[in-house]
């Protein structure tokens, strides 16, 4: 019992780093993981006096993520924004909200001289059926498919809240949807009493609000498994971050990858920059100014900042070259002085571990999982990854916890927040470079991955490899059973 003491006592600290509350006197952080929100996954941290209220918070901010999507969504034929769709050439009353994010389209298509627009879906599908056909498009197609998008596809009428459908071209409010209602969200969570702060994290973009001074991890374009090493660390009191990239979802043609996100004056998926993170006062903004700064020049995407009051920006071009907005720095969190020598020992191959976990219906906790690499004598060289909100529900990766339960410590990296481009729910990454827990490279040899995986009240998964480290790049898909869709273990080349 004394290990679990310890590793409570070590959770505590580093996830009440998180909160800097005026009056910490029994605050505690709630911590919550689902995926299937919107598309991908979220996490929910709420500080709070009482689980009651906690579990309050997070119900209400769950409630007005339905009801947003309800509205918003542009995948379901039933939401209605889909049926307003179906009208064409007739004012339809709408409801605020998606008078609201109609009216914040019209508003940054003219600030972003075009480099926001949600007919940018019809250019997107073009792509796709490229990919499909394995070429690229061809040039009149995608000058057709502009012209199309630069016609005007509403009117909106402020004095009746109307709006007037006006084209046949395919839209989606994606730039906007998500942005809205992770701010809609946590308002309506930071409206339960007893809720000192909060941090809405969906799909990599978040809202950190109340009396919260949380750490927030930006991801490496180039590097952006999960437990790769992040660009930067910033400290984000009451603000928004927004990342969007080309690095996780797009298409292959010709044995090229192309962004999913393309330039609606152009036709072209976005390109020179392949990360734009931005921290701004609102959400919307800071969502609006993430995605247009992947297709605008270095040059624009300074003038379109410059209109936006609070709003700052980290972006990564296609070179690796690093661009700081004037102010970035004042975000950055210090950090101690690290430096690494190339040891001889250090492996040129890596091993690469995707996972992709069984989809549930409508919003679904993220289960519980383990990733850990044992020698051939049994003994355990590293935790990977490790799944948990609270240390009590160790116990039930039963498979790690017998191994590893009495000499692991809590990993203060897994409780802080990570922006990064949207992944699709249930889809993970990580990497093991032949380094035991201490960071010392270990002798190329055989070794035995381990991926464990329960969900509460639910299935139970224990996968298993055996991969030698001494050979050339090698690949092992894994099938999975209850909470696992499928696994691939990649060894190969750094």
């Amino acid at each position: 019992m004394k290990h679990v003491f310890l590793f409570s006592l070590l959770f505590l600290l580093f996830v009440t780093g998180f909160a800097t509350p005026a009056n910490p006197t029994n605050l505690q952080p709630y911590i919550s993981r689902y995926e299937n929100v919107l598309g991908t996954s979220m996490e929910i941290k709420i500080g709070s006096l009482s689980a009651r209220q906690a579990a309050l918070a997070e119900k209400a901010a769950l409630a007005e993520i339905d009801r947003l999507n309800k509205i918003l969504s542009g995948y379901d034929a039933n939401s209605e924004f889909s049926q307003w769709m179906n009208t064409h050439n007739k004012a339809v009353t709408v409801s605020k909200d998606l008078f609201t994010v109609l009216s914040l389209f019209d508003a940054w298509r003219k600030q972003s001289n075009g480099a926001l627009d949600a007919a940018a879906e019809l250019i997107g599908q073009v792509w796709k059926q490229s990919a499909i056909n394995g070429q690229l498009p061809e040039k009149e197609q995608l000058v057709a498919a502009v012209a199309l998008v630069q016609q005007q596809h509403w009117l909106l009428d402020v004095g009746k809240q109307t709006a007037t459908h006006l084209t046949t071209v395919p839209l989606k409010l994606n730039s906007f949807a998500k942005s809205y209602i992770i701010q809609s969200a946590a308002n309506a969570a930071m409206r339960v009493s007893g809720v000192n702060g909060l941090i809405v994290n969906i799909g990599g973009d978040m809202v950190v609000a109340g009396n919260i001074n949380e750490t927030v991890l930006v991801s490496n374009p180039t590097a952006n498994a999960e437990n790769d090493n992040p660009i930067d660390h910033l400290q984000i009191q009451n603000k928004a971050v927004a990342t969007s990239g080309n690095y996780r979802r797009g298409q292959m043609i010709n044995a090229v990858w192309y962004s999913h996100i393309v330039d609606p004056r152009t036709g072209n998926p976005a390109a020179e920059i392949i990360s734009a993170t931005v921290v701004a006062p609102s959400a919307t903004d800071a969502g609006a100014l993430a995605t247009a700064f992947n297709v605008l020049t270095v040059e624009e995407c300074k003038t379109l900042a410059a209109s936006v009051a609070g709003a700052e920006y980290l972006l990564i071009t296609k070179n690796g070259e690093r661009i700081e907005s004037a102010n970035w720095k004042s975000l950055q969190k210090e950090q101690a002085s690290v430096t690494t020598r190339p040891d001889q020992n250090d492996w040129k191959n890596e091993l690469t571990i995707s996972l992709e976990l069984k989809q549930q219906e409508g919003f679904a906790k993220r289960p519980f999982a383990a990733i850990w690499v044992e020698d051939k004598e049994g003994n355990v060289v590293k935790t990977i990854a490790l799944w948990y909100n609270k240390p009590r529900w160790l116990r039930d990766l039963r498979a790690w916890y017998r191994k590893n339960g009495t000499v692991v410590t809590a990993d203060p990296s897994a409780f802080v927040s990570v922006t990064g481009a949207t992944r699709s729910a249930g889809t993970y990454s990580f990497k093991w470079d032949g380094k035991d827990a201490k960071g010392n490279s270990v002798k190329q040899g055989l070794y035995t991955v381990y991926i464990e995986v329960v969900r509460e009240h639910g299935g139970y998964d224990l996968l298993q490899q055996e991969v030698d480290c001494t050979k050339k790049a090698q690949q092992f898909n894994l099938k999975g059973n209850v909470e696992i869709a499928g696994a691939t273990l990649s060894y190969g080349k750094k």
